[in-house]
């Protein structure tokens, strides 16, 4: 029989590798999230505003899908109240993920704010996909400030340089922040007692595809969400154990006794 401390120790290691990963997979879909910033950057440039405009969206509201959306109505012709309304609609999902990730971050006072701000599709996909409070922790926070950075950086460049880039789709700019969303996903839907996930899954994907051709760019993805929103609400909670990544961190009891003499 392994002693208490050895117990600690081997929960610490342990809890130190998961920190590891996370902060792998923060920075890979950090770059490739970030480096898809300068399709925005060139469209929106392209659209008509200005290259502090650009610059200020991609600051200051830091949302992917709402700011495509507005230049994307802007860059139509549309009214700025209805760039707005749209931009907004596709921002409430962000607004949803603050009661999952807020008891996992624990913070009050500045860092709330600034933990909202940082709050999107990416930060809450790494930070929930872990199994320890601190890789929680640790992935939500270097997702969030890594996609900062790089959004806002390429974001500029993408203002700056404009139609000499191209197209950024050609270099599958587009279809890099997808594959990354996929590999995070992918352990919840692909393991063993995953059934409903899986069935959930198809079933958002067929809504998206029979929406896509009638309705606004993003709307596909809030009725995909929708669908899971309503399985949740409908369907039970199982309480047996999957193969599958939890959708939110656990802790051990040695774990938990070693992070409460931390804090």
């Amino acid at each position: 029989m392994s002693s208490p401390c050895a117990t600690v120790t081997r929960v610490a290691g342990d809890d130190d590798e998961a920190v590891r990963a996370a902060v792998r997979q923060a920075v890979s879909v950090s770059v490739a999230t970030g480096l898809y910033g300068v399709s925005f950057g060139a469209l929106s440039v392209a659209a008509g505003l200005s290259i502090p405009q650009t610059a200020a969206l991609s600051l200051l509201m830091f949302s992917g899908g709402s700011q495509f959306a507005l230049v994307g109505v802007v860059g139509a012709g549309g009214a700025a109240g209805a760039a707005i309304a749209t931009a907004g609609l596709l921002g409430v999902r962000n607004g949803l993920y603050g009661p999952q990730v807020a008891p996992l971050l624990g913070v009050h006072g500045w860092r709330r704010l600034l933990a909202a701000h940082l709050t999107i599709d990416e930060s809450t996909a790494v930070g929930t996909a872990q199994r320890s409070n601190a890789a929680a922790r640790a992935g939500f926070w270097w997702t969030g400030a890594g996609v900062f950075v790089l959004w806002n950086a390429f974001t500029l460049l993408g203002a700056l340089l404009g139609d000499a880039l191209g197209d950024p789709r050609t270099y599958g700019l587009d279809a890099a922040a997808a594959a990354a969303f996929l590999a995070l996903v992918w352990p919840r839907v692909a393991g063993r007692g995953a059934r409903l996930a899986r069935t959930v899954a198809a079933a958002a994907v067929v809504v998206a595809l029979a929406a896509t051709p009638f309705v606004p760019a993003g709307v596909p993805v809030l009725l995909a969400a929708l669908v899971a929103v309503l399985v949740g609400m409908l369907v039970p909670p199982s309480d047996e154990p999957t193969a599958t990544t939890p959708a939110g961190p656990t802790r051990d009891r040695a774990s938990g006794a070693t992070e409460g003499r931390a804090r």
